[in-house]
């Protein structure tokens, strides 16, 4: 294909309704067809990134290849499409006014009264381009965040219109999700939301070429009709997205409702090919027909908001479908965890994932779980300050350094066992500033981590300031506690496991990540798989005493 196609696609009525899953959904069936298809997500907030934000306001950082904090929906992008993303997969109107603002003190506008329009317009529409211009992609998918008519998003719908009319009708579209709410007590759908959503969007000069209607009901041939005579579309564009038993049947959802063709005929594009979706429909059936269940205590001290360990949580359903098994995720809160309650609340679990965090909220019920499981010989699962927490319980319960800690939790603490990277030690901004972004990792030969991975050289992405500290390397192997994962550039020991026990491992890098659909991470197959397996004898042990 000679010209980049550009899809974008707006939200309205009400927030959360999946324009993520949607634009992911459609990559998905583009990229079935053939398409190099990629999504960018431009996000309204005034950070630079999310990498400063409490998982509590916006969910969990998703971190690339590249080292970029960014939106979780990226994770989404890259779990149904198996192709990495960048930090020009996501944008924020922090780091849009941080570069124009750094261009304004270089002179780079030549003494010009920096405005809206068209210093912050031209930046977004740069942005948008950037992925469109390297020859990598035939089609690139932007979801616009926020829904229509947000103060924050007006300078994005903006730059859409203004790169709408600069591209041309054939080469980008506008895809507006919205809501088309179900009334009980009148006991039918309501359109007007979706009217007065469309009205807004025209508003801003932009007109919607497709609509897709979140909906709990099947939309009628007569809503349908209304929906497009009102809204100015065809009817053929008007795609219902109707409530589904997983985000991963909406692609198969959107192919039956003809959104792949819809698109394909108002971008002048070829509808030549069926979406081969075979590998994508094997998953599916393993996911929805298990052979087995098990249960996962995934103990963090964000569990209110699932959308905290979103990446842990689909990892697990991907790791699960491998396995053929059911994961059933009993999330427990770190801060409520002690020993008068861990027999409890630990009794019917398969297995323990002690999720990454930062501060010290909460780090004692995560080391009572490390202990737990190593004295039952639960599978364990530590990822980042998880690792850190069962080297910490190590040290205090086999080496007896009743004070060893972490430095993040207690500066003073005589026994550093966790300590500040030698390079953090300086900095001061918070932003950006961590070890991020994949790095090499060396694992030893015959390791549980080594078997999980089926070879020795891997690459990981990371997210942290603290590390093992090799100062109590040479202890903590002689008591047991062995280190199987080493940066052979930096000799940081980035995985740790217990010589004794059935699977106990924890890494300090964050393997959630870079699980797809495609390609399950096999560290989480592995750790599925030793729960599966600790079930499965527990319920023999159990049948064996009746």
């Amino acid at each position: 294909m000679a010209e980049t196609k550009y899809i974008f696609v707006t939200g309205g009525v009400s927030s959360s309704l999946g324009k993520g899953i949607i634009a992911a959904s459609l990559a998905k069936l583009l990229q079935a067809r053939g398409f190099r298809t990629t999504i960018q997500k431009l996000d309204p907030y005034i950070n630079v990134d999310p990498g400063t934000l409490n998982p509590y306001e916006h969910g969990e950082c998703y971190v690339t290849e590249d080292g970029a904090e960014t939106d979780l929906d990226l994770g989404h992008y890259e779990r149904f499409l198996n192709v990495n993303t960048s930090q020009a997969n996501n944008v924020t109107t922090g780091r849009i006014y941080q570069s124009v603002i750094e261009k304004e003190r270089r002179g780079e506008f030549l003494g010009k009264t920096v405005q809206v329009v068209p210093h912050i317009t031209n930046e977004i529409k740069d942005r948008i381009q950037i992925l469109g211009q390297n020859g990598d992609y035939d089609i690139v998918i932007t979801e616009i965040g926020g829904t229509v008519g947000d103060i924050e998003s007006l300078p994005y719908i903006e730059a859409v219109r203004q790169l709408k009319w600069e591209l041309g009708d054939e080469n980008a579209l506008i895809i507006h999700l919205t809501l088309v709410p179900y009334l009980a007590a009148a006991g039918e759908l309501k359109t007007k939301p979706t009217q007065h959503s469309v009205k807004t969007l025209m508003e801003s000069g932009l007109k919607a070429d497709i609509l897709v209607c979140r909906t709990e009901h099947e939309l009628s041939d007569d809503i349908r009709r209304k929906l497009a005579i009102f809204c100015n579309v065809r009817q053929e564009a008007v795609i219902q997205s109707i409530d589904a038993a997983t985000i991963y049947d909406v692609p198969n959802l959107m192919l039956k409702e003809g959104l792949d063709t819809v698109t394909l005929k108002k971008l002048h594009l070829p509808d030549e090919t069926t979406p081969n979706l075979d590998r994508w429909n094997q998953f599916l059936d393993r996911h929805k027909n298990p052979k087995a269940e098990i249960t996962i205590g995934l103990i963090g001290k964000y569990v209110e908001l699932q959308d905290s360990y979103k990446s842990i949580l689909e990892a697990f359903i991907h790791a699960g479908a491998e396995n053929e098994v059911k994961v059933n995720v009993e999330s427990i809160h770190s801060e409520f965890i002690n020993e008068n309650t861990i027999d409890h609340k630990f009794a019917n679990l398969d297995g323990v994932l002690v999720a990454p965090g930062f501060g010290e909220r909460g780090v004692e019920g995560k080391i009572d779980a490390v202990k737990y499981a190593r004295q039952h010989n639960l599978p364990f699962l530590g990822i980042c300050l998880g690792m850190q927490m069962a080297v910490i319980e190590f040290a205090r319960n086999v080496l007896k350094l009743k004070t060893a800690n972490s430095t993040e939790m207690d500066p003073k603490t005589k026994h550093p066992v966790i300590d500040l990277m030698e390079e953090q030690k300086e900095v001061t901004h918070k932003g950006g500033t961590m070890r991020l972004g994949a790095w090499d990792c060396k694992l030893t030969e015959d390791s549980k981590i080594q078997k999980a991975y089926g070879k020795t050289e891997i690459k990981e992405r990371h997210r942290h300031r603290y590390e093992y500290n090799n100062k109590y390397k040479k202890e903590l192997e002689k008591a047991g506690m062995l280190s199987t994962g080493i940066n052979p550039e930096t000799g940081l020991v980035e995985v740790i496991e217990l010589k004794e026990h059935p699977w106990f491992v924890g890494v300090q890098y964050h393997p959630e990540y870079k699980s797809t659909v495609a390609t399950p991470h096999p560290v989480f197959i592995a750790f599925i798989k030793a729960a599966y397996d600790f079930s499965k004898k527990r319920k023999n042990a159990s049948l064996a005493q009746k």
